[in-house]
């Protein structure tokens, strides 16, 4: 059995924020918005990440599994959750629609801007968790700090970005986009305990020591994890190959997610 932390990537987003909380150890400068972990290549299907904004993200959509490889680009859809760990008074994220709208009234929304206000925006406080189903057209807003657990896929279809000077992708992103509302019960806080229960991974919030049925990241939010003397803290992420014991120290409090689709993802 092994354990090991996973190496990490800083990306710069025009959204992102100056300076990070320490715990990621980067220096004040460019405007950071992701510090990701490298997927273990005995877990390659599984992203997890943390986002910080300082602005409103595009409006955007991800594809499923067999969308992404209709449209040829591999069984890389994307579905992905949300723990929100700090947020500004009024920070926002936009989730699915108001109403149901035509794809054409989506189309010129987004041709035209009025796409921000066709989304259904939801207020979030620190320990709200969202899961977010492939076809959902969404916008994390600004002054929040998040982690995601995804699968591993980077295709993203932009439908609207502010005027930014970035490619946008309407056709493709319309093509896979579900017109509705974010189903509510999708929405709840976060209480320790099974978050995500498949079908492309499992997501378990705990609270003390515990342990792990299998191949797991796990993600301290406070406090130390311990597997095996291999330490982890807030802002990293720990790699357990098999079934092991989590020792906490200091409070923790933390995630593990399980990818059960890994075969098909890759």
């Amino acid at each position: 059995m092994s354990a090991r932390l996973l190496p990490v990537s800083v990306v710069e987003k025009p959204w992102g924020r100056e300076a990070l909380p320490v715990q990621f150890g980067v220096a004040p400068g460019s405007p950071i918005g992701e510090v990701w972990f490298e997927p273990p290549p005995e877990m390659p299907g599984l992203l997890i990440k943390y986002l910080f904004t300082s602005e409103r993200l595009s409006v955007q959509v991800h594809p499923d599994d067999e969308q992404a490889e209709a449209a040829g680009l591999g069984r890389k859809g994307k579905e992905e959750c949300w723990l929100v760990l700090d947020a500004e008074p009024g920070a926002q994220i936009g989730l699915g629609f108001r109403r149901d709208y035509a794809l054409e009234d989506i189309r010129q929304g987004a041709l035209d801007g009025a796409i921000v206000n066709m989304l259904a925006w939801q207020d979030v406080t620190p320990g709200d968790f969202i899961y977010v189903p492939a076809g959902t057209v969404h916008a994390i807003g600004a002054g929040l700090t998040l982690v995601e657990i995804q699968q591993t896929s980077d295709i993203t279809y932009r439908l609207y970005d502010y005027g930014r000077p970035r490619e946008l992708h309407l056709d493709a992103g319309l093509a896979v986009t579900t017109p509705g509302s974010h189903d509510p019960a999708l929405r709840r806080e976060a209480t320790p305990g099974r978050l995500v229960d498949g079908p492309y991974f499992t997501l378990d919030l705990m609270d003390g020591g515990g342990e792990t049925s299998g191949p797991a990241l796990v993600v301290p939010l406070s406090g130390e994890v311990v597997v095996q003397g291999i330490s982890a803290r807030a802002g990293q992420c720990l790699f357990v190959s098999e079934a092991a014991a989590l020792e906490a120290e200091g409070g923790a409090r933390y995630l593990v997610a399980f990818s059960l689709r890994d075969g098909e993802t890759v």
